[in-house]
C-alpha cells in the first residue's frame, strides 16, 4: 500500500501520475493483455466444441453455446453504461481547459522569447513557469480520467472472459 504524509492512499491514487505517469496505462495494457489471453484460450475450446459438437447439438453444448451469446450482450453493456458514467461524471470542460492551459503556454514562451531586459524576462519566465505547472496538472488529470474510464470499461469484459477460461479449465497461469 502507498503512503503519503503517513496517510494510506486509495489504489487508483497510488496509480495516479502524481506518484508514477505511466502506472495508469500500463494496468490497462496489463489487463487488457491478460483478457486478450484468456479470451484466445476460451475461443480455442469453444470452437473445438462446437466442431465436435453433434448436430443437432446436445443439451450441455446448447447450453454453453446459449451462455456464450448473452454474457457478450450482458458484458458490452456493463462497459457502456461505466463509459457513459464515466463520461457524464468527466468535467465536460476538461478538455478544453487543457487546451485553454497549452495555448497560454505558448503565449508565455512568445513573451519571454520577446522580453526586452533582465526583470521583465524574470517575471515572464515565472508566468511561464506558473503556466507549464497548470497546464501539467490539467494534463494529467485528463489522463487519468481516461485511463481510469478505460479501466472500468474493461472490466467486465475481462472479468467474463477470465471467469469462462477458469470455468472451462483453461486460465492462463499468472
Amino acid at each position: 500500500m502507498a503512503f503519503l504524509y503517513g496517510k494510506a492512499l486509495s489504489a487508483t491514487m497510488a496509480k495516479s501520475s502524481l506518484f508514477n505517469p505511466f502506472a495508469l496505462w500500463v494496468d490497462l495494457g496489463m489487463q487488457t493483455a491478460g483478457m486478450m489471453l484468456a479470451s484466445a484460450e476460451v475461443i480455442t475450446h469453444r470452437t473445438s466444441r462446437m466442431a465436435q459438437s453433434s448436430w443437432p447439438p446436445n443439451a450441455k453444448d446448447t447450453a454453453e453455446f446459449t451462455l456464450m451469446g448473452a454474457e457478450k450482450v450482458d458484458a458490452a453493456m456493463e462497459s457502456l453504461q461505466s463509459v457513459a458514467l464515466s463520461m457524464i461524471t468527466l468535467n465536460p470542460l476538461m478538455s478544453t481547459r487543457v487546451w485553454r492551459q497549452i495555448s497560454a503556454v505558448q503565449s508565455d514562451l512568445f513573451s519571454l522569447a520577446t522580453s526586452v531586459s533582465l526583470p521583465q524576462a524574470m517575471a515572464r519566465n515565472a508566468k511561464l513557469s506558473r503556466s507549464l505547472s497548470r497546464a501539467a496538472n490539467s494534463a494529467t488529470g485528463l489522463s487519468d480520467r481516461t485511463a481510469t474510464a478505460a479501466l472500468k470499461a474493461l472490466q467486465p469484459i475481462r472479468s467474463r472472459a477470465m471467469a469462462n477460461a477458469k470455468r472451462l479449465g483453461t486460465a492462463p497461469k499468472p
